[in-house]
């Protein structure tokens, strides 16, 4: 397959894989045992890899958030526990479900090997969250690490999309509404919040998907065939596996 046939078959699933541990009940545990809500923990977790930083550091690195929310959870998290421990929880999680949901895939090492190749592969300059979790150690067994290490791909594109957003003059929040108007409350806004997009504003969309093809395709150029076939298989039995 060649490398845009690739991603279109990977990025799909990574980015729903990768969120599997969001709100598994990993995570409401280990929310619990840190004295923090499920939502705080998404929040203090996800962006605490970036260190003990300013709330707009954070809603900057998300993107898609009201900042306002953003800021007070994560004001709020951090007086129960610092960010980067945080963080580091909430990879254990990600661990914990791949070891508990996706122990018997075969070939999984295979998958695993692939993912840490686009990884090294790719360039993280300007894209600051993902950077910043591939700064983090991660788990050695393949059941965990397989799914740390797509959690890792999944915001390695969805920095690089964030940037093309910006490159080509659409705001992070239009975005979101232009793609998703009904889930705008889930990440914080008005329920009655309106957005007029316009007709130029969603080709502006249109190049920034395709620049974020053109952002990605070297890290996942670095796959051979047999690797391109292990990550989308793998990715593949992943999603069914974590589905069941």
């Amino acid at each position: 397959m060649t490398t845009d046939e690739l991603m279109a078959r990977a990025c799909p699933i990574i980015r729903e894989v990768g969120a599997a541990h969001f709100f598994a009940p990993e995570a409401e545990t280990a929310a619990a045992d840190l004295g923090i809500d499920l939502f705080t923990l998404y929040v203090l977790g996800r962006g605490g890899v970036l260190g003990d930083v300013e709330p707009v550091v954070v809603s900057s690195a998300f993107g898609y958030f009201n900042p306002e929310v953003v800021a007070a959870l994560w004001t709020e998290g951090r007086t129960h526990v610092a960010p980067r421990e945080a963080a580091r929880v909430y990879l254990d999680c990600a661990a914990e479900v791949g070891r508990r949901r996706l122990a018997h895939i075969e070939g999984l090492d295979a998958m695993v090997a692939a993912a840490d190749a686009v990884n090294e592969a790719a360039d993280p300059v300007s894209l600051t969250l993902y950077a910043a979790y591939r700064g983090e150690l991660l788990v050695d067994d393949v059941p965990g690490r397989a799914l740390q290490v797509v959690d890792v791909l999944r915001e390695l594109r969805g920095s690089a999309h964030l940037l093309a957003l910006r490159a080509c003059g659409v705001d992070a929040r239009t975005a979101h509404y232009a793609k998703a108007p009904g889930l705008m409350t889930a990440f914080g806004w008005p329920a009655d919040v309106e957005i007029a997009v316009s007709d130029e504003q969603r080709a502006a969309l249109a190049a920034a998907e395709s620049l974020t093809d053109d952002l990605l395709r070297p890290a996942f150029a670095a796959l051979d065939g047999d690797g391109a076939a292990a990550l989308v298989r793998g990715l593949a039995d992943m999603q069914v596996a974590l589905a069941a």
